[in-house]
């Protein structure tokens, strides 16, 4: 029942409540983002969601115009391309409320797997093969409160697979906790180095 009807529900509502009273704030965001550097106000970038199917993403840019499209392990210091005003929206996650538009239209989760560009391709198909792109995509996830851009492109799949074999309220509860705990420490926001050894205990 939650994870066919509740999750969804519960989704849309809170989505469509958090866009009301962060409205104002929000545009103001957009304005800062426009005024302080070049570029348009979203980052809007095709990823694969559910069933590997895919969707564009909204974002805030944060990075600066013309910046290369890699995934973070790809840069070798990806804070070169980070705008001021960006810094400060990444180690915030302030960039990622633009997603809960992708909510409402049920494109994606408060709790579920990060959606994916064709820039991690390895872990897209790890996805495939463990059956962890058969739920929405979610803002954080398992994998986001366990190392986030400081783990391996392996043991992102295998959270992102546990997480979709273990779909409750009560996890997506705990995880929602640990994400603002996360949030708040500033934890794991660049990749600093890929966590290879990284055991995960079953």
């Amino acid at each position: 029942m939650y994870r066919k009807i509740v999750k969804r529900l519960l989704d849309f509502i809170l989505s469509l409540i958090l866009i009301v009273i962060l409205l104002v704030p929000l545009i103001i965001i957009g304005i800062i983002i426009k005024v302080t550097s070049k570029g348009s106000v979203f980052f809007i970038q095709q990823r694969y969601g559910k069933n590997s199917k895919t969707f564009n993403m909204y974002k805030f840019r944060s990075m600066i115009n013309g910046a290369p499209i890699k995934s973070n392990s790809e840069f070798g210091n990806i804070t070169n391309y980070i705008t001021p005003f960006g810094m400060f929206i990444r180690k915030t996650s302030i960039d990622e409320l633009p997603q809960l538009i992708n909510i409402l239209k049920g494109e994606m989760s408060f709790i579920g797997p990060r959606p994916l560009a064709k820039t991690d391709s390895k872990v897209l198909e790890l996805r495939k093969f463990n059956g962890a792109d058969r739920v929405l995509p979610g803002i954080s996830g398992l994998a986001q409160v366990s190392g986030r851009n400081n783990i391996s492109d392996e043991d992102k799949a295998v959270y992102d697979a546990k997480y979709a074999a273990n779909i409750c309220f009560r996890l997506d509860f705990v995880l929602v906790i640990e994400t603002i705990v996360s949030v708040i420490k500033h934890e794991d926001i660049f990749n600093e180095r890929v966590k290879n050894s990284n055991k995960i205990n079953n």
